[in-house]
C-alpha cells in the first residue's frame, strides 16, 4: 500500500521486541545514510487519529493514513492517499491543526483560512526559521509564516479548535500566530535567555509552558493575555544540566519537565497553579555521558508518561510508581528523538536519529472512577479553587496530586526489559 520510491518509506514488520508493532524505514541513497539531515525530529497524529505525519529528514515530511492499512474514510468520501511535502529545509517541528468538521469532504485548494474552512492543516517548522502551513487533504502549500530568526523547534495548536498556532524557536522567543489572518497578527513572548527546547499548552488553553535547554528555565505564560506568569524553580541542582521537554497532563493539573546531566536524567512534576514541585523521578547511570532524555508525553488518559532516552527507544511510566510499566529493550543505536501518543491511546510513535519511525504497543489501563472524576474536575477547577473546599484531607491530596511520593528513584537503565500489562 505504500510507495517504496526514493525519499518515501516502507513498512517493516519485526519481532525483535514484543512491544514493537511496526517500523517505517526511509529509502535513501547510501551516500546520505547516517549523515546529518536524516533525523526524524518530530512526529504527530491528527486530532481524530486518522492521519500520521513525521519529518523523515532532508526537508521531507510524509503524511500517511492511520491505521496504516486503511485506504478509505468512514464513508469512502475522504482521500486517504499518502502525501509527501517537500519543505526545502530540514524540518524540526510539526503539528496538525484542528480537526475539520465531520461533514467535510476533500477541501478545495485555498490561500485563505476562515473558521468555517474544512481544511486539515499541517504546520512545519524549518531550520531557517520559516513555518510552512499545508493543506493535508489537497497536498497544497497554503502560506508561510516569517518572523523567527532561528530553528523552529516546536509547534502546538491549542485544543479549543481555533486556528491559533504557538511556536518556539532557538531565537529565544515564542510566537502566537493567528492563521485566520495568515499569521499577520502575531504575539511575541520573550524572556528566555537561550534556546527554547519545547513548549506545550494546557488543556483549558489558559497557559503555555516552555523550557530552555541551556538557560534551564521553566516558564509559564498566559495564552489569554500573552504575558509572562512565572518561572518554576524547585531548588538548584548540584550538577550542570539541560532541559529537553515538557508536557501538561490532559486535565491541566500537572506539568512534567524533563532534564538530564552526564550521569542521570530526571522528570519533575509541577503544579502549574501553585508553582510547587510535587515529585521527581530520577534514573542514575553507571557510565557517564550519553544519557539524554529527549522527549516526554502524557497518555490521553493521564495515567502514564511516555519517555524517550538515548539508551532505549521508549519507556512508559505510571505516575507515582517506581518501576516502569513498559520499556523497550536496551538499544543505544535507536537514538530516539521524539514521541507521540495516538489520540485514543494504545500506540506510541517514536522518531529516531536515522529518520525511521517505530510504533509501539502502549499499556491499556482502564481508569478508575476516582481518576475519571479528578480529571473532569481538574480540567476546569484550579488548585487554588480546590484547596478551600470542605473535603477530607485525603481527598484534597488526591485531587491536587499531593498523594504522589515526592522522590522516586528508578534503576530501569540497568534492568532487563519490562513488558507488563500490554500483551
Amino acid at each position: 500500500m505504500m510507495c517504496s520510491t526514493e525519499n518515501n518509506a516502507e513498512p517493516q514488520n519485526t519481532s525483535s521486541d514484543p512491544a514493537l508493532i511496526l517500523e517505517l524505514q526511509t529509502r535513501r541513497p547510501p551516500s546520505l545514510m547516517g549523515r546529518p539531515g536524516c533525523e526524524s525530529w518530530s512526529v504527530d497524529f491528527s486530532p481524530d487519529g486518522a492521519w500520521f505525519a513525521w519529518s523523515m529528514g532532508h526537508g521531507i515530511v510524509w503524511v500517511v493514513a492511520w491505521p496504516l492499512d486503511s485506504l478509505d474514510g468512514e464513508n469512502g468520501e475522504t482521500d486517504r492517499g499518502d502525501k509527501s511535502f517537500s519543505c526545502g529545509h530540514p524540518v524540526w517541528g510539526l503539528a496538525f491543526g484542528p480537526r475539520p468538521p465531520k461533514s467535510a469532504s476533500v477541501a478545495q485548494p485555498t490561500k485563505t483560512l476562515s473558521k468555517g474552512n474544512n481544511a486539515l492543516l499541517l504546520a512545519t517548522g524549518l531550520e531557517n526559521g520559516v513555518i510552512k502551513i499545508w493543506n493535508v487533504l489537497t497536498g497544497d502549500a497554503v502560506f508561510d509564516l516569517h518572523g523567527h530568526e532561528g530553528v523552529v523547534r516546536n509547534l502546538v495548536f491549542p485544543q479549543n479548535g481555533t486556528l491559533t498556532l504557538i511556536s518556539s524557536s532557538r531565537d529565544k522567543t515564542l510566537r502566537i500566530w493567528d492563521l485566520t489572518q495568515k499569521g499577520k497578527k502575531v504575539q511575541v513572548l520573550s524572556g528566555h535567555k537561550d534556546w527554547i527546547s519545547c513548549c506545550c499548552v494546557s488543556s483549558d488553553c489558559s497557559m503555555i509552558a516552555s523550557v530552555g535547554r541551556f538557560d534551564r528555565m521553566v516558564c509559564l505564560w498566559s495564552l489569554r493575555s500573552y504575558t509572562f506568569i512565572r518561572t518554576l524553580t524547585g531548588g538548584t541542582h548540584k550538577t550542570l544540566h539541560l532541559l529537553s521537554s515538557c508536557d501538561f497532563s490532559p486535565d491541566g493539573a500537572l506539568l512534567a519537565t524533563a532534564a538530564f546531566s552526564g550521569s542521570s536524567w530526571w522528570i519533575d512534576l509541577w503544579d502549574p497553579y501553585t508553582a510547587e514541585k510535587l515529585t521527581t523521578l530520577v534514573d542514575y547511570f553507571e557510565d557517564y555521558g550519553q544519557n539524554q532524555i529527549s522527549a516526554i508525553q502524557f497518555s490521553p488518559s493521564g495515567l502514564h508518561l511516555a519517555i524517550v532516552t538515548d539508551d532505549r527507544a521508549l519507556r512508559i511510566w505510571e505516575l507515582g510508581k517506581k518501576d516502569m510499566v513498559m520499556q523497550t529493550k536496551a538499544d543505544r543505536d535507536s537514538n530516539g528523538l521524539c514521541c507521540k501518543y495516538h489520540p485514543q491511546g494504545g500506540a506510541v510513535a517514536t522518531g529516531t536519529r536515522d529518520g525511521y519511525v517505530r510504533f509501539w504497543r502502549a499499556p491499556r489501563t482502564v481508569p478508575s472512577l476516582c481518576h475519571l472524576c479528578r480529571s473532569v474536575l481538574r480540567h476546569s477547577v484550579s488548585t487554588h479553587q480546590i484547596e478551600p473546599l470542605p473535603l477530607p484531607k485525603r481527598i484534597l491530596k488526591y485531587l491536587t496530586y499531593r498523594n504522589i511520593p515526592k522522590h522516586l528513584k528508578t534503576c530501569c537503565s540497568s534492568e532487563e526489559v519490562v513488558l507488563e500489562g500490554q500483551l
